[in-house]
């Protein structure tokens, strides 16, 4: 009867060796899986820029890290194995697989723990490390997209030469281009090949024609933009606000019209249509937003409502605002004569808009319709827009413009839509996406634009920004 029972625990015994050998072999391998997963992702936000540059002790610190972590998983295991090979030759399977589940969960445990904690400060600065700093190879970046040097080593992220990050938070300058620039490759690469401290080529014309097709930003440039040859002193500014300037002020090599003459006769074939008679100063420009006043029996090209009014709705209270409209800075002129600084947005639509605006003593803003504009939330009393948003615009392009613009303005700032045309059958789209904003209408009026036959209108209105004081 003896050696029956010897047999059987021998037996026994066996099976619980192969388990215990089984079990113990997959905890390992859970284990070097884990630990292998863990360093492949924290590799992948840890840059070479950052170890290299920021903090030297970085990969040192980081092995001395994961070998003691390692080691004592490695003692566990061992001594876990050891604890079971000497446990009693009765113990039941059950007690044997709980047992080795506890021992899991502590390795497992100790993993995430590796995961999660350590040193806070290191912590903090690997998740402040830009994404793009983290490639290992160059040429994974989009630099490689590109042939022309200069813009290779633009869009090259550059690391900061102190060693640790800038009084910004960042590891290095991550410097932009636009989306479109890639699809734009040939003139992009036209635009950046120049010769590194000489003079530009006049391609301001390729410049826009990038911007306005959604290269925006602009790479920056290593040369000299080009001046005019006999660029002479503005005006006073006493004088300039309602004084055509010095025609030896602007490059007209890309206009049709060679002179600001050109610019304001009624009869010249000047290449542009929006806002034709903005150069004008005398008849067309003077009076607009002071007086009512219709330029030709025609049509209705005055703004519907006046300054001085507009300015009533919020006495006092309107300071700094923005203009973005196809126009020579005439609404920011008449702003000024109320002390309220106005911003001028537009770009040179088949004339010198821009360099008319400076030179009125006013402040261009050289910007298009894609890009974010550049001002912090709820900063502006004002925006005013006129012959710029009209019916051609995308609905969806429309609502992200808008969200932006009520981004900019702050709480009790007016919204000042002027003059919006579309035709008679898109009016109603368009004006619930001026309601979505759920402003305070102040102003707000339609009228027939009679030039298209009865087929399009004007839209008009002053809104104000609510506080949203609970969202």
């Amino acid at each position: 009867m003896t050696k029956p029972n010897i047999s059987v625990k021998l037996r026994r015994w066996g099976g619980v060796r192969r388990q215990i050998s089984v079990l113990g072999i997959l905890a390992l391998l859970v284990s070097i899986a884990t630990l292998s997963r863990f360093f492949s992702i924290r590799s992948r936000f840890i840059s070479d820029t950052l170890c290299n540059h920021v903090n030297i002790e970085c990969q040192s610190g980081f092995r001395s890290e994961t070998g003691i972590a390692v080691e004592t998983v490695v003692d566990k295991i061992q001594k876990e194995m050891n604890e079971m090979r000497d446990m009693p030759i009765d113990s039941s399977a059950e007690t044997i697989v709980a047992r080795y589940s506890a021992f899991l969960a502590d390795i497992l445990g100790l993993i995430e723990s590796l995961q999660t904690t350590g040193n806070p400060q290191e912590n903090s600065e690997i998740r402040a490390v830009h994404p793009i700093a983290g490639r290992k190879q160059p040429s994974d970046g989009p630099a490689e997209f590109f042939l022309i040097e200069e813009i290779r080593k633009y869009v090259r992220v550059k690391p900061n030469r102190l060693g640790k990050q800038n009084f910004m938070g960042a590891n290095g300058t991550f410097t932009s281009i636009g989306h479109a620039c890639f699809e734009m490759k040939k003139d992009i690469e036209e635009y950046m090949d120049y010769d590194v401290g000489e003079i530009c080529r006049d391609d301001w014309k390729l410049a826009q024609k990038l911007m306005v097709h959604g290269c925006d930003p602009l790479p920056r440039r290593r040369c000299f933009a080009r001046a005019p040859q006999l660029y002479s002193k503005p005006f006073p500014i006493n004088e300039s606000m309602w004084k055509l300037p010095d025609n030896r002020n602007v490059r007209w090599s890309q206009y049709r019209c060679k002179n600001f003459t050109c610019l304001a006769s009624n009869t010249a074939r000047k290449g542009f249509f929006k806002c034709a008679d903005c150069f004008n100063l005398s008849d067309h420009e003077l009076p607009r937003w002071i007086k009512q006043a219709v330029s030709g029996p025609e049509m209705n090209l005055t703004a519907d409502f006046l300054i001085p009014e507009v300015l009533n709705i919020k006495l006092g209270g309107i300071r700094i605002g923005l203009d973005f409209s196809v126009g020579t800075g005439t609404f920011a002129a008449r702003m000024r004569e109320f002390n309220v600084t106005i911003v001028s947005a537009t770009i040179n639509l088949g004339a010198p808009f821009n360099e008319m605006i400076a030179l009125r003593g006013l402040v261009p803003l050289y910007l298009t319709i894609n890009q974010r504009l550049p001002f912090f939330d709820n900063t502006l009393d004002l925006l005013h827009t006129t012959r710029f948003l009209d019916g051609w615009i995308d609905f969806v392009l429309l609502d992200f413009i808008l969200y932006d613009w009520d981004r900019v303005l702050r709480p009790g700032g007016l919204l000042w839509i002027d003059s919006f045309f579309c035709l008679k059958e898109d009016l109603d789209d368009y004006l619930e996406a001026f309601k979505m904003l759920r402003y305070r209408k102040h102003k707000w009026i339609v009228v027939p634009k009679l030039d298209k036959d009865d087929r399009e209108v004007f839209f008009s209105a002053v809104l104000e920004k609510p506080p949203r004081p609970f969202r």
